[in-house]
């Protein structure tokens, strides 16, 4: 019999504490550490990209969610719970992952910095639409005041999250301080301009509803005047009852949807029979949660490849 999540969670968390010392022990003893560095760990891609571009040589950074693997799932090994414990920044997004937050709250002290703390995340119900009767956000979560962690897929609110972890790179390392700043202020343009590239890429378009498996994409449809159409809500484990299935089906043939978007780390089934049952193709939009076992890329990258995607499903010119 399976365990359930929430048992399996305790369990690994026991298991990693038992372990700790002997982590702990060898990190005291140098084992691994680089003066020279910063040692960072990053809970998820996104947030691992911007400390790497910010720290630069720097920074010594660990992702602790692997390429491949689904964030919202990880389970930290004893090792992960040491180099958390053992970072000198831990840059996470609480209420993402609880397996981080847990270790967080027991070994984070002051060396952690949540990057939902920078700006207000959006309600889970943004950058979607209501019609009489349905649930805001089409997911149900946000009767309970669940709020969407996808902030980054919004590049000019990643580029604040960079202005503020350069802040926080120069308070423990204040040698280089001027150094994280003059880099965060250029991954600033970069992404300013990646905001520019999907701004004038879907101003015209002829259909602007995202039919996608997973309500990810509210900071991004929200930014750039879009709609989403979410079949499961925040939580992509999220099975979908019959009636949600016949209402996106119903929603996608109201908006003459051509395209039924799946993501990278979630299995496209759901999103294959809404796609079959209105005449559709799918297509991946990836959220960037992280990148898959066999990427070849970046957020950057990424992102445009999304963009370009978009403007194919949208008929945008």
């Amino acid at each position: 019999m399976k365990l359930r999540r929430s048992t399996a969670r305790a369990l690994a968390a026991a298991t990693a504490l038992i372990a700790l010392g002997a982590v702990t022990a060898c990190a005291e003893d140098g084992a691994g550490a680089d003066p020279q560095r910063v040692d960072v760990a990053a809970a998820f891609y996104p947030l691992q990209f911007i400390a790497e571009r910010i720290g630069g040589d720097a920074v010594r950074v660990t992702n602790l969610t692997k390429p491949g693997a689904e964030p919202h799932d990880l389970e930290l090994t004893p090792r992960q719970v040491g180099e958390v414990n053992q970072a000198e920044l831990i840059v996470y997004l609480k209420g993402f992952q609880p397996a981080v937050d847990e270790a967080v709250e027991q070994n984070g002290g002051d060396r952690a910095f949540d990057v939902a703390g920078v700006q207000p995340l959006l309600a889970g119900s943004a950058g979607g639409h209501d019609h009489e009767g349905e649930e805001a956000g089409h997911g149900g979560e946000e009767k309970d005041g669940g709020k969407d962690p996808h902030l980054w897929l919004d590049p000019t609110r990643l580029a604040t999250v960079g202005d503020r972890l350069a802040e926080r790179l120069g308070r423990a390392d204040p040698d280089r301080a001027a150094d994280y700043t003059a880099r965060a202020g250029a991954l600033r343009v970069e992404l300013e301009t990646l905001d520019a590239e999907f701004a004038a890429g879907l101003r015209t378009c002829q259909r602007r509803e995202l039919m996608v498996s997973h309500a990810a994409f509210g900071y991004l449809t929200e930014r750039y005047q879009l709609d989403q159409v979410g079949i499961t809500g925040l939580a992509p484990e999220n099975e979908p009852s019959p009636q949600r299935l016949a209402e996106v089906a119903r929603e996608a043939r109201e908006h003459q949807a051509t395209t039924i978007f799946f993501e990278t780390l979630v299995s496209p089934k759901v999103a294959e029979t809404i796609a079959r049952q209105v005449g559709a193709k799918t297509a991946v939009l990836d959220p960037l949660e992280g990148l898959s076992a066999d990427h070849g890329g970046d957020y950057l990258s990424v992102m445009r490849t999304n963009l370009a995607t978009l403007r194919t499903a949208l008929s945008c010119s």
